[in-house]
């Protein structure tokens, strides 16, 4: 099978099998009235989509024990932390906006609005993975460089979510802002974890030649900074917590850097 024909084909079967599950994932919302889960099963969408190419693919490199690897790190490590920090909680104030801006009949548009969409920018990002399963060239220096943002990522997630997690544990920070640690350099040191991944994933792709990559990097890029994520969850923040305020005066939103 010609190198593009395999590519389009282990795509095709990664964006089918992840829009099935997007599915299943919305008949489970209808019935918990909770789309929020979507966030939770994200991740797995991801690994799901990576798991088909290597299954489809008529030949693997070198990279797919890597790329398999460090897919399933990430996507197992962030789906166990949000199912976790979700549990019994009622569904999140940014989809509760959504079902307020989208009624009536919300459940049934949250098919397209919420979860079909999750799933096809699950399959687009997941393309660099699918570019470093499919070559044959060796593993390089941008491997060891994608290698390391990746990890510089993972740090950066895992730290920021367990300061948080144990932040919110203690009853005497009820009413303040967590201002140590990694979120004293940057108000969201978990988003800038995963813009490391995902950039890491595309230097890998880079070296395995799969540079035509470059929208799932930049694709995660935008929604992190401009839409789904620090846009969107300081919208009203400073109304809801004044003394966000003051933290976001002196601390930098997403690289990390020195408090002024």
């Amino acid at each position: 099978m010609p190198i593009l024909q395999d590519l389009v084909h282990a795509a095709e079967s990664g964006l089918v099998a992840v829009l099935l599950v997007a599915i299943l994932a919305w008949l489970a919302s209808i019935y918990k009235r909770d789309v929020s889960i979507v966030d939770g099963i994200w991740s797995l969408m991801i690994l799901l989509a990576v798991v088909v190419y290597a299954l489809q693919l008529s030949r693997l490199g070198p990279r797919t024990p890597w790329a398999l690897a460090l897919t399933a790190l990430w996507a197992l490590r962030l789906a166990v932390y949000i199912g976790w920090r979700n549990w019994g909680e009622p569904e999140d104030h940014r989809y509760q906006a959504i079902r307020a801006r989208n009624q009536p009949h919300f459940a049934v548009k949250s098919l397209y609005l919420v979860f079909s969409l999750q799933a096809v920018l699950a399959a687009i990002v997941s393309l660099p993975l699918l570019a470093s399963l499919a070559s044959a060239r060796p593993i390089n220096l941008l491997d060891v460089l994608g290698a390391a943002a990746f990890i510089t990522g993972m740090l950066f997630e895992s730290v920021s979510d367990w300061q948080l997690a144990r932040f919110k544990a203690d009853a005497r920070n009820r009413g303040h802002v967590l201002d140590t640690g990694l979120w004293r350099y940057t108000r969201h040191p978990n988003y800038f974890g995963e813009f490391c991944v995902w950039w890491g994933f595309y230097l890998m792709a880079l070296g395995a030649g799969g540079w035509w990559t470059i929208l799932s990097p930049m694709l995660m890029s935008l929604l992190l900074l401009k839409v789904s994520g620090v846009v969107l969850l300081e919208k009203d923040i400073g109304e809801r917590r004044p003394p966000y305020r003051a933290y976001v005066a002196r601390t930098n939103a997403f690289f990390p850097g020195p408090t002024r």
